[in-house]
Parts: structure tokens; C-alpha cells; sequence
């Protein structure tokens, strides 16, 4: 090989190492280095003459879709300097998930989500690193919807609502407000009254609450669930879960037989801010809502805690327009439309200026949840290996199966949580 090929072929060596050099630097979440500048995007836009072009895909929840059209023209409105061609289409948060990991590639540029995806999303490589303001908008959101958002100190999405947790209905016809401060308080007046408490003790959304309250925890550690829920506190907890279910007032059922039949046959429930409007139509004045109760172990009263979760904003590592995708999902998540999103649908807000204003603090939903904020957890924390045993252990209380010790269900679950 002459000594002239040899350097032309050292030349094309050292290109090709440094593009795979550059293409080995990526993380599970996508970062580049758009900081505040939009130079990035320079060459992912078009230059239609006068404006550059950039188009962008948007997936929300059926319900937000009118908003989210109002916010679109507002956006085009404040960005004049350029054409955006947005286009929406409906994704629950809560199939967010699932949706994109069918096909990354098609996903849409900007997407909400619930935060207890943040994790697998983040494994899969989905989530776009917040690079853009990120220190205005971690002041301006309240700190848990900030942690929700952030792994390994990296801001992965934009808080939306900090309103995804449940807390106490009751109908004040039946249960008195000092009544509702307790669970034994709650079942006296219930069966007193031949109604009942609903409560799904069957999902381990709401049967955490017991234990939380104990102060037991779920972690994740190394990748992997960590859960103490067998420990001493955890025992206590399942002694009180055995004791509510095997009262007489007690009954489990999901939001439908909530909403059927609560003001009628039942006469508190446990559940969330989406069911509020309802509730509230069917109780009218008699409608009561506070933070949950405490249950009874032993001579003590413990507060129940909760999962507290966020809806959360995120941009497609695979956006084209990683920075207009940004400015967008900053846009529909600033202040001015964080407080156009409650008095539209009256989501709780993690902008800390919305929700310290009178209209948000004044509101009796959000007030319970604030309230039970207090004592709640995050469900970021929370892998796909817990729901199922915590399901199948609350079945076993709500079907009176003592044929094993507590312990032993304890002990079953916890083993399967942590496989």
C-alpha cells in the first residue's frame, strides 16, 4: 500500500471512529447540547423563504384536546418568527407508555404522561433531557413534581398537574365531618346508617396507604424493588386492612360502583380528584371530602399516607425539532397555562404561583388533596413487579381467606414484589 493510500485510509478510519465515538455517548435519556440557543435546529427546519417551517406531532387525553388546541394558536401566536404546523391526537396518560414503545419512531414529538412511567420510559431511551430554562422551571413547579421529573439529577420532563392522588368522600347526610376523621368513626356511622365504605382494598394503588401510614417503603435499588412491607410496621398494617374488611360496613369497588352508587348505598368512598364532578352532582350539599382518615393499631391512631403522582409533559428523544419541541412542552406546562388548565378542568397545578393562588386554595378538592399530600409518597419509586402481589394480597383480606397467617401473606408478597 503506498504511503499515500495509507494516509487517506487513516484519514477515513479517524472519521469513521469519531462518528461512533459520538453515537456511543448517548444515555438511556437523550441530551444534546441545545442549551438556550436554537442553533440546534438550524438544519431540522425548513426554509420556506420568509419563515422556517417546523412540524410537530402532539399526543394528550381525550379530555384535555380543546385546551390543548387553544394553546396551540397561542404558541403560534407568541413564535411568530416561525410556521409551525402542530397536529394532535389522543393518547391517555395513562396508555402513554404503551403507545410509544410500539413504535418510538412514530411517536409524537411532545406527550403527557403519568410519572409512574417516568422510569421505563427513561430505560427505553424515550425522554429528551430538559436543556431549556431548566432552572426557571424547577423554581417555578413545586419540589415533588420536580423530583418526579428528574433521575440521576437530570430533568427528563415538564411538571403538568400535581394532582394525581385520592383521598375522602362522604356524604354529610350519614358521616359528620369530625366522624370522617376516623376509619372506625366512618364505619359506626356507615352501618348505622345500613350504607356502606368503599374502599378497593384490591389494588395496590389504594392498599399502600395502610402501610405508608405505618411507615413502611417501597425504594428501588440497583434497578430492582425493594420493598419492607413484612416488617414489624407492615404486620400492624395487615392487621388493620383484615380488621376493615372483615367489618360489616366495608365494601370494595372501583370508580363505576363509586360514582353509581355513592349517596345512595354508599355513604363514603376512597378515590380521586376524577371523580369529583360526579360525586359532587350526586351528593350536592351533602358533599364531604377530606384527607384520609386514620386507622386504629392497637392503643395508636395512624394516619393513612397515599401514592401522590403528577402528570407530567415529555419530549421524544427522537423529535426532529428538539428545541420547538421543548419551547412547546414548556408552553403548555408554564404558569399562564398551568392556571388556564384549573379553571378549564380544574387539575391541581405544580406551578407553585397557580397553587397558592385564592381560586386553587379556596377549591375543597384540592384542598383534601393537599391536605393528604402531606402524608402521601411518590409513585415514581414504583416498578411494574409490585402491583400484581399487592393485588392478590388484598383479594385474599376482601375474601376472608385466613387460611395463612398474615405473616405468611406478608411474607409471599414481599418475596414477589422483590423478584
Amino acid at each position: 500500500m503506498s504511503k499515500k493510500l495509507k494516509k487517506v485510509m487513516a484519514l477515513v478510519l479517524a472519521a469513521v471512529m469519531s462518528t461512533a465515538l459520538f453515537a456511543g455517548c448517548g444515555n438511556k435519556g437523550a441530551s444534546t447540547s441545545t442549551g438556550n440557543s436554537s442553533t440546534t435546529t438550524s438544519s431540522n427546519t425548513q426554509d420556506t423563504g420568509s419563515k422556517e417551517k417546523v412540524t410537530l406531532k402532539v399526543w394528550g387525553a381525550q379530555e384535555e384536546q380543546p385546551l390543548l388546541k387553544e394553546m396551540v394558536e397561542s404558541f403560534k401566536a407568541a413564535h411568530p418568527e416561525k410556521e409551525y404546523d402542530i397536529t394532535l391526537a389522543v393518547v391517555s396518560e395513562s396508555d402513554l407508555k404503551g403507545k410509544y414503545l410500539d413504535d418510538p419512531a412514530a411517536a409524537a414529538d411532545v406527550f403527557a404522561f403519568a410519572n409512574d412511567q417516568i422510569w421505563d420510559l427513561y430505560n427505553a431511551g424515550a425522554l429528551y433531557e430538559v436543556t431549556r430554562n431548566k432552572d426557571a422551571i424547577i423554581s417555578a413547579n413545586i419540589e415533588g413534581a420536580v423530583d418526579a421529573a428528574t433521575i440521576d439529577g437530570k430533568l427528563y420532563a415538564y411538571p403538568m398537574t400535581a394532582d394525581n392522588g385520592y383521598f375522602l368522600y362522604y356524604d354529610k347526610s350519614v358521616i359528620s365531618d369530625e366522624e370522617a376523621k376516623t376509619l372506625d368513626g366512618i364505619l359506626a356511622a356507615a352501618d348505622k346508617a345500613g350504607k356502606k365504605v368503599v374502599m378497593d382494598i384490591s389494588n395496590g394503588y389504594y392498599i399502600a396507604s395502610f402501610f405508608f401510614g405505618a411507615g413502611c417503603t417501597l425504594k428501588i435499588e440497583n434497578g430492582k424493588q425493594v420493598c419492607d412491607f413484612n416488617n414489624a410496621n407492615g404486620l400492624k398494617a395487615a392487621e388493620a386492612i383484615k380488621a376493615f374488611t372483615a367489618h360489616n360496613a366495608f365494601m370494595t369497588g372501583d370508580d363505576p360502583v363509586i360514582t353509581a352508587q355513592i349517596g345512595d348505598t354508599v355513604a363514603a368512598a376512597v378515590t380521586g380528584t376524577w371523580n369529583a364532578e360526579v360525586i359532587k352532582s350526586k351528593l350536592g350539599d351533602n358533599f364531604g371530602v377530606a384527607k384520609l382518615p386514620t386507622y386504629t393499631s392497637g392503643s395508636e391512631q395512624i394516619q393513612m399516607g397515599s401514592f401522590m403522582g403528577y402528570k407530567l409533559v415529555g419530549v421524544n428523544s427522537q423529535t426532529k425539532f428538539p428545541v420547538d419541541a421543548m419551547d412547546f412542552a414548556e408552553w403548555i406546562t408554564n404558569e399562564e397555562n398551568q392556571k388556564l388548565r384549573y379553571e378549564k378542568r380544574g387539575l391541581g397545578p405544580s406551578n407553585k404561583n397557580v397553587a397558592e393562588s385564592e381560586a386553587v386554595k379556596s377549591n375543597p378538592v384540592l384542598g383534601a388533596l393537599a391536605e393528604q399530600s402531606k402524608y402521601a409518597v411518590s409513585q415514581k419509586d414504583v416498578l411494574g413487579s409490585y402491583w400484581t402481589p399487592a393485588e392478590a394480597f388484598g383479594a385474599a383480606l376482601e375474601a376472608k381467606d385466613y387460611s395463612k397467617s398474615l405473616q405468611e401473606l406478608l411474607d409471599e408478597m414481599v418475596a414477589q414484589i422483590q423478584q
